[in-house]
């Protein structure tokens, strides 16, 4: 007879729970598309096989991700590849949205960064590479379009190390670049890993066949300088390349490189087979107990514990409703268990738990740690809070929240429908989408809104109108700075231009037009500080 932790064991070790980052348009959505095509998820890329077989964008469920061909909201799918259980954290590639993958990043156990072959390490890329290292999470690197004009693969691997601060360690090289891009060779075996191409493209696998390098010279695709220019690529890397080492990956001091195409399919089946191999197991998570003491608690643990680290409202048209999003750490889940909200300091019950698939959402009734469970949220849940069958009240690290930097008015052309602005308003500010700013001196007056980037403005207005069918009139305010303000707001000192705020928790903000009025605020309130961020 199996005992509870012994199952818990056994499906935390098939578990794994990634994140994909990368720059806008670097393939981060067409890696995902195809690791559901050759997980069986998919029958054709772009073809949800559902209960209907009806046709339907995976990550990107958006109407609006769907018409500028962007990731705007981090999503979460899960699915099974090979016996292993996987949990695929899919992150908005724009800056904007940086928070929001953030976010994303605390409910991962490793993260798969995509690159353009052509482009290498991009802005965004470097910023969401800090945010990996700041959380200790493990990184694989997936070189991307090496079936278009790209860069040397040495060149790119050396810019990873000199712009990113870790070593690289290729396990496969690409035989060929551009229109010459037939495969890759596994600097394991030095098997070649060859590609044909079909006449579907990338919507079918890519049919692969395995040619020892010595063969590679009479394979009739391969061009005879392509087979010399691996060759030389070989001895480079045989004398002055990277050997990968496990621990010193789990520790973020090197990840491991594969290079391939996602658009075509070519190399893409070996990337996921050692992507399931190289990434770990779901991780003991910290907590913090009743009293303030800080410890970690264990996956295999039997007591079930949970954090919720995404809130999305109206996914699906036909509910209307907010879902959150936990990630499991220990035990195992239920439907309709009992809980603690740490946060309420009251019991509830868990009955209406999903997974979910873009906008398709099944009824989940056990999980385990690593997965992610969506929990119908009729207003108790906000980002953070943690839920437990412990027997004192849990929580986890309060997630950061980042200042704003843009603020604006917004209010609704029709008041006729303020009652509803309101509530869209309320939700889009859970989601974490947009800032509610209230000014400090008459709180219960109109709020703002603030968000790090434009293209937040632009979503929070599409969204107020696509689903809650209210259009907005929004004037962008003069502030450019916003910080957190560490002291008393009472005794700071500032120019006639500058403005106190606080956001929806209380936390007072110091709003500033001009990067001058932060310095010479700063040199007369000795006192105070002015933070990026706050818990």
């Amino acid at each position: 007879m199996t005992t509870l932790s012994e199952q818990i064991a056994s499906e935390v070790a098939r578990r794994r729970t990634f994140a994909i980052i990368s720059h806008p348009d670097a393939g981060k959505t067409t890696l995902t598309e195809k690791l559901l095509l050759y997980s069986g998820m998919l029958r054709t890329a772009g073809m949800v096989r559902a209960r209907k077989h009806a046709q339907t964008t995976m990550s990107d469920w958006m109407a609006l991700e769907q018409e500028r061909g962007i990731s705007i909201t981090a999503s979460a799918m899960q699915f099974v590849y090979k016996d292993a259980v996987i949990n695929l954290l899919d992150t908005p590639g724009h800056q904007d949205f940086s928070e929001d993958t953030y976010r994303t990043l605390t409910a991962a156990d490793c993260a798969v960064m995509v690159l353009d072959a052509a482009k290498g390490v991009e802005a965004q890329t470097r910023k969401l590479f800090a945010v990996c290292r700041l959380r200790g999470i493990p990184v694989i690197t997936f070189i991307n379009k090496l079936d278009l004009p790209a860069r040397e693969p040495l060149d790119l691997l050396h810019e990873v190390e000199e712009v990113l601060g870790i070593a690289s360690s290729p396990v496969n090289w690409p035989v060929g670049l551009g229109r010459a891009f037939v495969g890759v060779v596994d600097l394991t075996t030095h098997e070649v890993l060859r590609f044909r191409r079909s006449d579907q493209g990338g919507a079918q696998r890519a049919a692969m066949e395995h040619i020892a390098l010595e063969d590679l010279a009479s394979d009739p695709g391969t061009e005879p300088e392509t087979v010399t220019k691996v060759r030389e690529d070989m001895e480079l890397l045989e004398g002055a390349g990277n050997k990968f080492d496990r621990a010193a990956f789990l520790a973020g001091k090197v990840t491991p490189v594969f290079f391939g195409s996602a658009l075509t399919n070519f190399g893409v089946e070996p990337f996921f087979d050692a992507l399931v191999s190289l990434a770990p197991a779901p991780k003991p998570t910290t907590i913090i107990r009743g009293a303030g003491e800080q410890s970690e608690v264990a996956p295999t643990d039997t007591t079930f514990t949970a954090f919720v680290f995404k809130i999305q409202s109206n996914m699906n048209p036909k509910h209307r409703d907010s879902m959150a999003f936990v990630r499991i750490c220990s035990g195992r889940f239920e439907r309709d268990m009992p809980v603690h909200h740490s946060r309420l300091d009251k019991d509830i019950r868990l009955s209406r738990s999903f997974t979910v698939m873009a906008r398709d959402r099944d009824t989940v009734d056990y999980a385990y740690p690593g997965d992610i469970v969506g929990l119908t949220n009729p207003g108790i849940f906000a980002l953070g809070d943690t839920i437990s069958t412990a027997k004192e009240p849990v929580s986890v690290p309060p997630l950061p929240r980042f200042a704003p930097e843009l603020v604006a008015r917004i209010r609704p052309l029709d008041v006729m429908r303020k009652k509803a602005f309101d509530k869209g308003i309320e939700q889009l500010s859970a989601e974490g989408t947009i800032h509610l700013l209230y000014p400090y001196e008459s709180p219960a007056s109109n709020p703002m809104i603030a968000a790090v980037g434009q293209l937040q403005f632009e979503v929070c207005q599409y969204r107020l109108e696509d689903e809650y069918n209210v259009k907005v009139e929004l004037t962008p305010l003069s502030y450019s700075q916003c910080f957190y303000l560490d002291g008393d707001p009472a005794t700071f000192k500032r120019t006639q231009n500058a403005a106190l705020a606080k956001d929806r928790f209380g936390k007072v903000l110091v709003l500033f037009s001009q990067e001058w009025e932060r310095d010479y605020m700063a040199k007369h309130n000795p006192s105070h500080a002015f933070l990026p961020m706050a818990a």
